[in-house]
């Protein structure tokens, strides 16, 4: 509900501005509406457990099983599941992703969001941490 009227929101700016077509307002409102938007008290949990050498390996252990798949062995959403998506999924490799605190990762494993399932239930809280851990050095190879 609060993303529909955030998105309702941005078309009415966008309508407003004297600069924008109404083409330009509603792209912006529908890429607004494709955000994943984490919680304030997700984003700000701190991961727990230090990124050593075993807790990243542990990571690339879960992540080779459950997330290469879609998301491909080195993070470029590139896996060989995604030609069933209809979507194409995050590149974990992205530089941008050193943005995103570990909280709101957590919580984007933790949930999913559509075609990506949520892990909460197939995975540890420790393994989801070490998971991040591991994306750290995707998004820090690039």
């Amino acid at each position: 509900m609060r993303i529909l009227q955030i998105c309702q929101l941005a078309t009415i700016v966008c309508m407003l501005a004297a600069s924008a077509s109404w083409r330009d307002c509603r792209a912006d409102a529908d890429s607004i509406s494709e955000q994943w938007v984490t919680p304030t008290t997700s984003a700000a949990k701190k991961n727990p457990i230090a990124p050593t050498e075993a807790s990243i390996l542990a990571g690339q252990k879960i992540y080779l099983k459950h997330c290469a798949t879609c998301h491909g062995k080195n993070g470029h959403g590139d896996g060989p599941g995604v030609v069933d998506l209809g979507i194409q999924p995050s590149k974990l490799c992205d530089p941008r992703l050193r943005a995103d605190p570990d909280g709101a990762l957590f919580w984007k494993i933790t949930v999913g969001k559509k075609p990506m399932p949520g892990y909460g239930r197939r995975l540890s809280e420790t393994d989801r941490w070490n998971l991040i851990n591991y994306l750290r050095t995707l998004a820090a190879s690039q």
